[in-house]
């Protein structure tokens, strides 16, 4: 069996995806299905440190993490659209 591919939202060619979401909900979904696995290291080892420091987010204030996700669906070429659920969505509430 071959490695799975997607057509990275983030980069627009066929890259090997994530093995499993990243978390569960509709947006963990939508990123296992349109992100690639470098896309998402990229975000995970580098830019999400960024962004937390850059904008001073507090992961705990439901506000502050909700930025934290629009950075990332604009960062994955995800738009910004529905709202969709996240895993800790009541957190900061």
């Amino acid at each position: 069996m071959g490695e799975r591919t997607v057509t990275c939202a983030k980069y627009g060619e066929e890259l090997p995806g994530l093995d499993a979401a990243p978390f569960d909900g509709e947006l963990g979904q939508q990123i296992y299905q349109n992100v690639s696995a470098r896309a998402w290291n990229e975000w995970q080892s580098d830019l999400m440190i960024k962004v937390i420091n850059e904008y001073r987010l507090n992961l705990a204030d439901a506000e502050h993490y909700n930025v934290l996700l629009e950075q990332m669906k604009a960062f994955f070429n995800l738009g910004s659209g529905d709202v969709l659920e996240v895993e800790n969505a009541e957190r900061g509430k």
